[in-house]
């Protein structure tokens, strides 16, 4: 009986990894259907991680992405808080740094899919440098 317990858990992992991985890929798919350029996916340092790191003409987005299946432990938006919002901006700040004639403009936006069919919303500048 814990045996089996233990496998259920370990397959519901495996399902919300994959369902985090078809939130990403749906909001990859929306941002370059609305016309920005996707430079990296799952930047990772030692100060935080972003989900996407995109082109928007000449400014850099910087795209974290949240998924809800439901609303009982709060929104997607509501997930990404203020610790969350400073290890963006670290891990955002140490991608920043490969530009040597310094930093083009960028910006922070969060795509938020709500619901087990994903509805999407898109918000442009959530943060600032």
């Amino acid at each position: 009986m814990k045996e089996e317990r233990i496998l259920n858990r370990a397959t519901d992992g495996c399902k919300a990894v994959n369902r985090g991985h078809q939130a990403e890929q749906r909001a990859v798919t929306f941002l370059q259907q609305s016309g920005l350029e996707i430079l990296q996916r799952n930047f990772c340092c030692r100060r935080g991680e972003v989900d996407v790191i995109a082109r928007d003409g000449d400014s850099v987005v910087f795209v974290e992405v949240r998924w809800r299946s439901d609303s009982r432990r709060g929104g997607a938006g509501e997930s990404i808080d203020h610790h969350k919002q400073r290890r963006l901006v670290a891990a955002a700040r140490f991608y920043l740094m490969r530009y040597r004639d310094g930093p083009p403009p960028c910006r922070f936006d969060a795509i938020l899919l709500e619901g087990r069919g994903m509805a999407l919303r898109w918000l442009k500048d959530i943060l600032w440098l």
